[in-house]
């Protein structure tokens, strides 16, 4: 894992054991078949479940890590968004630090478990995310002063420096859309684009000509979206749907937002409506469309880090390992990206198969180990016609 040595050196502040331990640990987590815990780990690698409990204790800065990673894998002249949003993480135990009920979107109900913040980056140009920075939320209990959305935005202040800085907008699902939250993200100097209700509150701004006396007058009416005559038409996205647009004053956000509003139509007498916006009014609809379509990476982020590289499977309870154990799931998905990414040449389009990765990455340590236990030549195997072959066994075709 030359990429991991070269990175945490560039980031620095590592001892020399812990460099070491990080290497293997990366590097252990695409190789390990069933679970990624201490006592799995410890099996497909020569550091012991003792020594991978006490490394997942130290601290490191995984927000730095990950933005190296991200830096070296996107180019400069890529526009690039901000995303959030959380998971669920099934855990049980009385100990078990974090344990309250949060939602989890897999069985559209309230549980009890654990639940992970994720701050990360998606190219707009390739459409690949990559994590930035991982945030476990605190159980009500811990502070009961504090409300959700309070932890979300805490975690967005801590990862807010480590973005790249031509990162404009933050782009959240509806649950985010609340007045508190969209004003601490502006004094961060990020534009918002979030999904609204369809019975949000919502009026036209007056942009008529004011009385010579009284109050100026603010406000043209409700918005009915059901009844577009007073959006501006921009373009149909795809037979059947239509995009429109307008700047409106919503009331409970306590400001004008532009609207991008898709009228579907494609069921026979009955039209359907999905609500968008942005907090910067000069935004165009399209892109307001587009950026939002591109909140979704972060859901394949939570689904890879989940199917491959363990991020439901820590056996730790305490704050301090299960946050290293977040993010280093998040870190090793990112590192996969990469390696990836650094591999293709040309102006192929980049294809992304985890399952992919784990497996060719498991072929090479199988193979490395037989050649070594068996006492074999490794240029004579390496050189051999159907090395390669092997290296791809198995492995999805794309």
């Amino acid at each position: 894992m030359e990429i991991v040595q070269s990175l945490l050196t560039k980031v620095g502040g590592f001892r020399k054991p812990q460099l070491q331990a990080l290497t293997t640990l990366f590097a252990t987590i695409l190789i390990a078949c069933g679970k990624v815990n201490f006592t799995n780990l410890s099996r497909y690698s020569g550091l012991s479940e003792r020594t991978y409990r006490r490394a997942f204790k130290q601290r490191v800065d995984f927000a730095a890590l990950n933005a190296a990673v991200i830096k070296a894998a996107i180019a400069e002249n890529h526009a690039l968004i901000a995303v959030m949003d959380c998971s669920f993480i099934a855990k049980s135990g009385k100990q078990t630090f974090g344990i309250d009920r949060f939602y989890n979107g897999s069985h559209s109900r309230v549980e009890r478990g654990l639940e992970v913040s994720l701050v990360a980056v998606v190219d707009v140009k390739t459409e690949v995310g990559y994590a930035l920075l991982a945030e476990q939320t605190f159980d009500q209990a811990s502070f009961p002063e504090l409300t959700r959305l309070d932890y979300y935005l805490e975690h967005l202040e801590i990862a807010r420096p480590h973005l790249p800085p031509q990162i404009q907008y933050l782009a959240v699902d509806g649950a985010y859309a609340k007045e508190p939250f969209i004003t601490g993200v502006l004094a961060l100097r990020l534009q918002v684009i979030s999904k609204l209700r369809r019975d949000a509150n919502l009026r036209f701004v007056f942009e008529g000509v004011q009385k010579a006396r009284g109050a100026r007058r603010k406000y043209d009416g409700k918005v009915d979206l059901t009844n577009l005559e007073r959006f501006i038409w921009v373009s149909q996205v795809q037979p059947g749907v239509e995009l429109y647009t307008q700047v409106v004053w919503h009331v409970s956000l306590k400001r004008q937002i532009r609207l991008a509003v898709l009228k579907d139509t494609r069921k026979p007498g009955k039209s359907s409506y999905v609500v968008l916006f942005s907090t910067d009014l000069t935004q165009s609809a399209e892109q307001i469309y587009r950026f939002y379509k591109l909140r979704f990476q972060i859901e394949f982020i939570f689904r890879d880090a989940k199917q491959f590289t363990g991020l439901s499977d820590c056996q730790a309870r305490s704050v301090k390992k299960l946050d290293f154990h977040f993010n280093a799931s998040f870190t090793a998905l990112n590192l996969a990206k990469l390696d990836v990414h650094r591999q293709q040449s040309g102006n192929i389009p980049f294809v992304f198969s985890m399952a992919s990765v784990k497996r060719r990455a498991l072929n090479d340590h199988l193979l490395d180990t037989f050649i070594s236990k068996l006492g074999l030549s490794p240029n004579a195997i390496k050189s051999h016609p159907n090395y390669q072959n092997l290296r791809s066994y198995g492995v999805i075709a794309v």
